[in-house]
């Protein structure tokens, strides 16, 4: 084996154009696979914690019947110790209590979500606390405090520290209406909660809506190294213990949209590989061809004088795998310091800032990630493709006598 490398190396340079362009040509698509798949994943990366970790969680838990129809009457049965017993089992959880209302600042006036949140869970499990834009996010201490969303605000013309009047239907019937200062306006954050979103704690919504019962929403956020669907499993096992006609959906569920768009995004990698190298395969594919008419006349005489088909085979395929193999390690190479700055910094795309996908604001720096798939994936569809580029033509070597290929002009 060690002879028949040998042997492929030196036969490698011996058109040292051909090979440096072939090498050259498997290292630059390797390259740019390389950049192209640590772009998609971070993208996806990002995208998929922009969605769970800053408003919808990992999962959801509703009372049955709320996704169809929000109601402030429609909660969450036990909502208190089901959020302590999935606590108990390395959940986080951050209950929310919703309700419509009408907010209204001079003359100005808009639709509302009202948001009643438990200060010290939901920053376990939110990192909506860390999207503010301007202002501050809420205190304990702070009861007429709220922080609304970017569009809202601007509609209602209202910044930090002016006043917002809301109204709505309290729990009893009697009409909810109290006047809040606006402590912290939201970046952009999801086209719901930037035109509607207002946040207050869980006692003001409570003494707003006279309602001091159960959440409507329990965001759950599943520890790290725990699957998605095995969570999802989990914390349905523990609501039906607790609260039976509870309803718990995945943040895939949700968003249905998101979630088919992440799968095919990771489906288009693998395409994007097979054109890109298909490519590099018919022009390995000619090189081995070219190599091979060059030299039957060379390999008529080693099959003359006894060397086997099966290591005329094993030759060129060597040769392919020597070239292969410098190429991978040449764009391994090269790829690492372009992936540090990708990581760090990112692609400024700030032309789409604020644009969504299935409601959900893509960010405006797009960061690479680097993950397994980064190589394992373009590395290993270049060497199976490199592979099939090169059995034809080490077959027809192989196969060729002796007298004909001597033959050969």
């Amino acid at each position: 084996m060690h002879k028949l490398l040998q042997f492929a190396w030196l036969n490698l340079w011996r058109n040292r154009r051909r090979s440096l362009v072939t090498m050259a040509a498997m290292t630059l698509a390797l390259l740019v696979m390389i950049l192209y798949t640590s772009l998609v994943e971070g993208f996806l990366r990002d995208l998929e914690r922009d969605v769970v970790e800053v408003e919808v969680g990992d999962l959801q838990i509703h009372g049955q019947g709320y996704l169809e129809a929000p109601s402030l009457y429609t909660t969450v049965d036990d909502s208190e110790r089901l959020t302590e017993r999935l606590e108990e089992s390395g959940y986080r959880v951050a209950p929310r209590r919703l309700a419509g209302g009408l907010a209204a600042s001079g003359e100005a006036s808009a639709g509302a979500m009202l948001i009643g949140i438990d200060l010290e869970r939901d920053r376990t499990a939110s990192r909506i606390s860390d999207s503010v834009a301007e202002g501050a996010w809420l205190s304990v201490d702070d009861p007429y405090g709220v922080v609304i969303g970017n569009r809202l605000a601007r509609a209602l013309d209202v910044g930090v520290g002016d006043e917002l009047i809301v109204l709505g239907q309290a729990a009893d019937g009697s009409t909810a209406n109290e006047l809040y200062q606006v402590r912290g306006v939201l970046a952009i954050v999801s086209e719901a909660t930037d035109r509607a979103g207002i946040f207050l704690s869980r006692d003001a919504f409570e003494e707003l809506f006279v309602h001091r019962g159960d959440a409507h929403r329990l965001i759950v956020r599943r520890p790290e190294d725990l699957p998605l669907e095995t969570a999802r499993l989990e914390v349905g096992r523990i609501a039906a213990e607790v609260a039976p006609e509870a309803e718990v959906v995945s943040w895939r569920e949700l968003l249905p949209t998101m979630a088919t768009m992440v799968d095919s995004t990771r489906s288009m990698i693998l395409v994007v590989f097979v054109i890109v190298y298909l490519a590099i395969a018919i022009l390995i594919l000619n090189a081995m061809l070219m190599a091979v008419f060059e030299r039957l006349k060379e390999l008529g005489v080693l099959k003359a004088i006894g060397m086997q088909p099966r290591t005329v085979f094993g030759l060129l395929v060597s040769e392919a795998a020597l070239v292969t193999a410098l190429a991978v390690a040449i764009a391994v190479a090269l790829s690492v310091p372009g992936l540090f700055w990708l990581t760090r910094n990112g692609i400024d795309v700030g032309a789409i800032g604020g644009a969504s996908v299935a409601g959900i604001t893509m960010q405006t720096v797009w960061y690479s990630a680097v993950t397994p798939m980064t190589f394992a994936g373009p590395i290993g569809v270049l060497l199976l493709l490199v592979l099939l580029a090169v059995l034809y033509p080490a077959f027809k070597a192989a196969r060729i006598g002796p007298l004909e290929a001597m033959r050969h002009q």
